[in-house]
Order: C-alpha cells, then structure tokens, then sequence
C-alpha cells in the first residue's frame, strides 16, 4: 500500500490557498492538458467564485511518487472557524501560507492557533514573493514570533519554509531564484509532515464533515483513527451523548482527485466516506459492534452573534419564491444545523420567527443567501450580540480589528473605529500604508465596514478576529438619521421622488413597485419621515409652458445584503426574496407604530 499524507491548507483571507490547491491538482496530473482551465476547480460554488473566498472545507487527494496526499483546503474567515476546527481533525500537519507583503494576519493567528493545539506539524509557505514591496523574510521571521507567541513546542517550531508564488506556479527553497513547477512543496510535505499512525485494533472513526447525494442522502466523512472498516460491516455509531445504535455500512468510499472512489476497506489513518449510515451528526463515532468506544468529540467555539428569522409576512408575500411558510423555513434550518456546525437554532414562542445564532454577520448572511437562491423568503431583523453574565457581571464578546490603510487616512479610522469604542493598541508604518490595531466590542464591529470604506475612498483592508468576553463598554450610536417610510402601496413615480428629494436620500426607483410601509430611503435628520411616494402628476388637457420641467433624480444607493444587514435599525426588518432585498419597518401600519411610540413615552 502506498504511503499516505494528509494535510490541511490553513491562511488568511485572500494569501492563496485555493489557487495553490488548484496548482497541487494540476502537478497531481488530474487533468489532461486540453481540461485544464482557467478558474479555480476548488471554489465550486456560486457564492465563493463571486465573493472570492472560500466558505466550505473541501477534500480532495493527489498521486505523487507512490505517495497519496489528501489535501483540505479550508476557509480563511473567522466568521467560518467552525468550519476550520472541524476538518483540522482530520489532518497530520499544516500548510501555512503567508502573504510575503502582509505576513501574518489576524486570522492566520486564529486558524494557526487551532493547529498548534492540536498539535499538527506546520510548513510555512511564503506565497506571492512576486508582488514588489515584498519582504519575504520578515514574513518567515513573524512566523516564528507568532508560533512562539501561541506557545508552540520546540519540534512545531522548527519548521520548513517554502517560498513561491502559487499564480504563477513555482515554490522553492529560495525566494530569489524561481523554480519550473511545484514539485519542491510537494517534495517537503513528503519529507517533513509525518505520515499517519497506523493503529491496529477495533475500527474507530470520528465523523468530522457531512457530504450530501441527492441519491444515497446523507454521507458521513472523516479519518479513520483506527483499526479497518469493511464495506458491508455491521458497527456502533456512538452519538456525543453516549446513546449507542447498530448499523451497517453499505457502501465505502475514499478521496481521489476531486471525486471519490468506491473500495471494499479504508484502514487506519486514511480520510473516508461512509454511505448507508442513518441519523449521525458530526462529532459522532463509528466503532466496533462488540465493543464501542467513543473518540473525543469535536470541540467548537461558540456562537457570538444572532438574528431573528421570520417568515415574509409583507403585502408582495408569495410573488418571488416557492418556498414561503413556516415549514419550509424550519426544515431549510434544521438542515443547515446538520452541516454548519458553528450555528445554533432556537425556536421562538410565535410559530413563525426563529433565533439563529452564527460567527458573525458574514456567517449568516452566507446563509440567508444561500436561502434566497434556493427559492425561499423571509425576514431578517437587525444582528444582535450574545451576551453572557460572568461572576454577576454583564459580558460581551470582543474582536481584535486590523486595519491597513493609505498614510493620510489613519486619522479618520482612528476617529470612527473610538466612536464605537474601540481601543488604539499598536499603529506601524511601512510602505506609505499604515497598520492600525484595535481591540473593539463586536458591536461596534456591525456596519463599521461600508463606513470605514466610505472613509478612506475604498483603500481599508479590514480583518477581525473574536478574543474572549469582557465586561460590558456602553452604548454604541450606530445611525441616528431617520427612515423614509411609504405611506401607500403602489407605483413610485418620479414625480413624486423629485419633489422629496431634499428630504433625504433613496433607496427605490422610479416603476418600482412599493408598499405601506415599506423604508424607502433615508431621512436627513434624525426621526422617521412617512411620505407618499405614488403620486402622480394630475394631467389637464390644458399646456402650460414652463410647467413640464425635466425630472433629474440622483441614482438610488443600492445595498448589498450584508450592509442592508448592517443598515437597519431594532424596528425594522430585511425582507429577502429571490429577486429583491427590500426594507420595511417591522410594524407596517404608521397608526399602529405612533400608538407603540406613545406607549413607550
């Protein structure tokens, strides 16, 4: 049998990973030469290839000198830790790569850390040594001060560096002198990372990613720990809270290339795909008929963030998607639980609205727009943090921000990021770039993007990491102009948008259909502004010269689904359908809301 690595790709956002796993594939001979193609094979979705990052871990395996190398590529977002500290499970050691301009990021602190503890041996890969400016060994050098910085052991710390540039297809030993192909890196994983610990014994395995087939259902994926398992064979499927089921395995698949493989056995220490298992969840273990023992399951840090789901009750109800009730909306969540191990559902006492807990906003908006292009409508209401009582004191989760940006923009980041109380804690120079970190509540992290950009003309690079719990900081003003509010349903008109347009800013065009109560731009000043859009001009048969004046309406700003998140405020909703993204106050009728407000006074 030949050797097996198996290793995970572990970085930031945006320093390679998945373009060096494409490269990986195409050294590992996958594709002939008329199929290799430009785009990236690894981010297969619709959603990463827009957003260009990666959400789901992926398995894939390549051949190389009688040697099988199972690769993970894993996500570099913190909002998709969940994600990462599941499949670390699986791996033997790590690939880090690193920007050479950037070196190590928040995240790379994040994700670097999860491998240290669990004890995975690193190769630091040194990525994009290309890009002018760069400094490829102060990027090694900060490597080695954040490993011993998280306490690394003195093997973890003597670690291999490779240097290259995924894009354009080399690694070698030395940055300066550029290589043909890959074959260095893959040389070094072969060398360096150890290959698994064959245990003999009862079968184990722990199921750490979830596959789904539209023909065999639910497929259960993780790294056989040890002992063989058989196609065929009866075994224990040990659940996280002891319970104990006996089921048969129909089927047994392993990794190859970007597909699987069916075979009759996986043995100890290769990553396998299960079929015929029913009802397991990830963090369960497959063990021995006679006797079953249970490995440790996976641990995961918890939720920081939530929002409320509700069903789309609005007057436009039903017209965009095919999955609109109750139901749907429940069993779309249950199944996104069984996968996305990082969220939590909670049902609330009203039939139609849910608690869902996520990473952070770009977790759940991730989610909601999988929903929204599945065909399903709903509402969301404005991101909350979680809050917990430590020792009788009230907590809240708090981030470390990064901000990179141009010289002459630090002062106006510094400025918006201690409005939102957050704390200066170092602030270098290099480059004519400054980079700033903070300590800030999460809070103060929610729609703080779009005013950061907004600030700094689009030049803002902007990371965060979760630290830990600390007492509460205060009150937090987000936005304090008001809404503009539709008084009826109907036909917006230009007309009528023209003659409001010194009242604010809009969100609508002209033909657009709108509907009472609906938010339909935002108010110049601070309190809400209920206006009648759908008046139209009252034609007489009569010409008057003068009175026809041309309408020159300024463009309507347009929200993505995360900063419309970001946007709105505790009354209000984000209507998401498969077609719009609207926003509406959560209490439709204005009499309704004026009877609340003066309740409230």
């Amino acid at each position: 049998m030949s050797e097996i690595r198996n290793i995970a790709i572990i970085a930031h956002v945006d320093h390679g990973k998945t373009t060096l796993v494409d490269k990986m594939l195409l050294a590992g001979k996958l594709f002939r030469e008329n199929e290799a193609h430009e785009d990236l094979y690894m981010d297969n979705n619709d959603l990463e290839r827009e957003r260009g990052i990666t959400i789901l871990s992926k398995n894939v395996s390549i051949n190389y000198k009688d040697t099988k190398i199972n690769i993970i590529d894993t996500p570099g977002h913190s909002d998709f830790g969940g994600e990462v500290e599941r499949v670390l499970n699986m791996a033997d050691g790590v690939l880090l790569l690193v920007d050479a301009f950037e070196g190590p990021m928040p995240q790379t602190r994040f994700v670097l850390q999860k491998a240290l503890e669990l004890g995975l041996k690193p190769i630091v890969v040194v990525n994009k040594v290309d890009k002018p400016n760069c400094n490829p060994e102060a990027a090694q050098e900060a490597v080695f001060d954040l490993m011993f910085n998280l306490e690394a052991t003195e093997e973890q710390l003597d670690f291999h560096t490779v240097y290259g540039s995924a894009k354009n297809n080399w690694m070698g030993p030395d940055w300066k002198t550029p290589t043909s192909d890959i074959n260095y890196l893959l040389d070094s994983i072969i060398k360096y990372i150890p290959a698994p610990k064959v245990l003999e014994g009862t079968p184990q395995m722990l199921i750490t990613t979830l596959d789904y087939s539209s023909y065999v259902g639910r497929i259960a994926v993780g790294r056989v720990h040890r002992g063989t398992l058989k196609s065929g064979q009866r075994i224990s499927l040990v659940k996280r809270d002891g319970t104990i089921e006996k089921q048969t395995i129909k089927e047994l698949h392993v990794f190859e290339g970007l597909g699987r493989k069916k075979v009759d056995s996986v043995t100890s220490g290769d990553i396998g795909a299960i079929i015929g298992l029913e009802d397991f969840e990830i963090g369960d273990t497959v063990a021995d008929i006679e006797n079953p023992e249970a490995l440790k399951p996976i641990k995961v840090d918890e939720p920081t963030m939530s929002m409320v789901f509700a069903i789309n009750d609005s007057p436009f109800f039903g017209k965009e998607g095919k999955f609109v009730t109750s139901r749907h909306i429940h069993e779309r969540l249950t199944k996104e639980l069984d996968k996305n191990l990082a969220l939590r559902v909670e049902k609330s006492p009203t039939d139609d609205k849910w608690n869902v807990f996520g990473r952070g906003v770009l977790h759940l908006s991730v989610l909601i727009e999988t929903m929204r292009r599945e065909g399903y409508e709903l509402q969301v209401g404005q991101p909350q943090v979680v809050m917990k009582e430590i020792d009788g004191v009230k907590c809240e989760p708090i981030e470390q921000l990064s901000v990179s940006v141009p010289d002459d923009s630090a002062g106006k980041v510094i400025e918006l990021v201690s409005t939102r109380k957050g704390e200066l804690i170092s602030m270098q120079s290099k480059n004519e770039r400054t980079y700033l970190e903070f300590t800030i509540p999460s809070r103060g992290i929610i729609g703080l993007r779009t005013n950061l950009l907004t600030a700094t003309a689009g030049e803002a690079v902007i990371s965060y990491r979760f630290i830990d719990f600390e007492p509460y900081k205060g009150e937090i003003v987000r936005r304090n102009n008001g809404s503009i509010i539709a008084m009826e349903t109907g036909t917006a008109y230009a007309y009528a948008l023209n003659k409001l347009q010194d009242r604010g800013r809009f969100f609508i065009s002209p033909q657009d259909e709108v509907y009472a109560g609906q938010v339909v731009g935002e108010h110049c000043k601070e309190g809400d502004l209920v206006v009648n859009v759908t008046k139209s001009k009252k034609l007489t048969n009569m010409r008057a010269s003068g009175s026809d004046e041309k309408v020159a309406l300024a463009p309507p700003v347009v929200f993505s689904l995360e900063e419309a998140l970001e946007y709105i405020k505790a009354d209000e909703y984000v209507e998401v359908t498969p077609q719009s993204i609207r926003l509406r106050k959560i209490i439709l009728d204005e009499n309704e809301r004026k009877k609340l407000r003066n309740a409230k006074d």
